[in-house]
């Protein structure tokens, strides 16, 4: 088991990493819309805190040769699942088929205050 960290996604606010790699699957902690350089959140809709949030999970990814082509699984939290279109949208847009294997779960609250928080199973690149 190896530790996957970047500065170029948001560092982890507790004791997790952003990701770990583990045989030939990487595991990318929950990524929410936060920027990396200042931790501010980034994007006033669903839509692009979306985004947002998949730039950071994409970051993650490269850092370990990987890319959002080789997610499997994804499970997607949102705040209320009024947000389930405009986040389906631009997950539609920034994944390319086949497209994962994923959940979505509607939640009361995430650790800080966003719309959506994306975690994702991946493979390493071939």
């Amino acid at each position: 088991m190896e530790e996957l960290s970047t500065a170029d996604a948001p560092a982890s606010i507790g004791p997790f990493s952003q990701g770990i790699i583990d045989g030939e699957t990487i595991y990318v902690s929950g990524q929410g819309p936060v920027d990396p350089d200042t931790g501010d959140i980034v994007g006033d809709t669903p839509a692009e805190q979306t985004r947002r949030t998949l730039a950071n999970i994409e970051a993650i990814l490269e850092a370990a040769g990987s890319s959002l082509d080789d997610i499997v699984k994804a499970t997607v939290f949102v705040k209320d699942m009024r947000y389930y279109d405009a986040v389906n949208n631009v997950y539609g847009e920034e994944l390319s088929e086949p497209y994962p294997a994923r959940s979505a779960v509607e939640v009361v609250k995430l650790p800080v205050d966003i719309d959506v928080e994306i975690e994702v199973i991946a493979s390493l690149a071939e």
